[in-house]
């Protein structure tokens, strides 16, 4: 956060240049956008106040100080991610997904949960696939939510072979993919809305995004986390743990059977979480579990397939004794 606070024109890509109209010279800060397009931006006159802000173009970037700490963490135990995947979700933060809003969810925020809390998963995880959110207008989050930014144009930035998958209408759907590597895919999600499952673009973040149920619960009570890899480090946004946890126990009876193995892996991560809260931090979890159930029966029903499924693979969790709905 610090660094981020730090950040100077050492931080940017491009360079100075300088005009002279009319006698006078000027000087400009050139940069080359996604599509190749040369950009020139007005800094000033060639004066005093420029040249003091263009001598901070050589010093150190404030990003650079985060590469030893990065390594630091990882020697000592800190989860990583894979190079490639620091590398979207960093330039997406950069292009301001995160500030305006944007949810990073999945196992990468799983990952980012042994760090925060302080432990190792025995068992990682790792997935091919990127997923983020976004809350829409339905839920209030307390972040900046009025930043606008080009998250297919941030896509295209990477030079990754990253396509979006297009659908039987002809528009762009809310998944990216490489045509050479369709394991590697980033999925963008939101609440469910009236239009149903269709994907719609969003304004502030100008990529389509694909409703799914019950979305909303895992986005409020947003938290920060930093995510880890030998080359740096990225600040995101995820949903509260607890939250993330109960969030997977809703959604496995839409995944059993056809999405199997995924829906272990849910049930891997919300075996570890649900262990770690009931132990560490019960009150969170049962505020959390209190919401849920306040959504009513659907919501609860849905969650008890997940529990049942629960105490089938990790039997010292025992959920459903302790997860139990007001009018219970």
């Amino acid at each position: 956060m610090s660094a981020d606070h730090f950040r100077s024109v050492a931080d940017l890509p491009g360079s100075f240049a300088i005009k002279t109209v009319k006698g006078s010279r000027y000087w400009y800060y050139q940069y080359t956008e996604p599509s190749g397009k040369l950009m020139q931006v007005f800094v000033g006159p060639d004066n005093e106040v420029v040249r003091r802000l263009m001598e901070r173009r050589n010093q150190p970037a404030a990003s650079a100080s985060l590469i030893p700490l990065a390594r630091a963490a990882v020697a000592l135990g800190c989860a990583t991610v894979l190079p490639r995947h620091l590398k979207v979700i960093g330039r997406l933060a950069d292009y301001g997904f995160f500030r305006a809003g944007g949810v990073l969810i999945g196992t990468h925020a799983f990952l980012a949960y042994g760090n925060m809390l302080g432990l190792r998963w025995g068992d990682s995880s790792r997935t091919q696939d990127i997923d983020f959110a976004h809350a829409g207008k339905s839920v209030s989050l307390a972040l900046p939510a009025t930043i606008e930014m080009k998250a297919h144009n941030a896509i295209e930035s990477l030079e990754m072979g990253f396509l979006p998958v297009t659908g039987i209408s002809g528009k762009s759907g809310a998944t990216n993919l490489n045509p050479k590597d369709p394991e590697f895919r980033l999925d963008f999600l939101t609440v469910a809305h009236r239009g149903g499952e269709k994907p719609y673009t969003h304004p502030q973040l100008n990529i389509p995004l694909q409703p799914l149920k019950f979305m909303e619960f895992s986005l409020q009570n947003i938290q920060q986390a930093a995510l880890i890899s030998t080359g740096g480090v990225v600040l995101v946004n995820v949903p509260h743990p607890a939250r993330y946890a109960l969030h997977k126990l809703i959604v496995y009876g839409e995944r059993e059977g056809t999405f199997a193995s995924k829906s272990k892996k849910d049930l891997h991560q919300v075996a570890s979480l649900l262990a770690y809260f009931r132990e560490q931090r019960p009150l969170e979890i049962d505020e959390a579990w209190s919401d849920l159930a306040s959504r009513g029966k659907g919501w609860v029903r849905r969650v008890r397939q997940g529990m049942e499924a629960l105490d089938r693979f990790y039997p010292g969790i025992k959920a459903g004794c302790w997860l139990v709905a007001p009018e219970e």
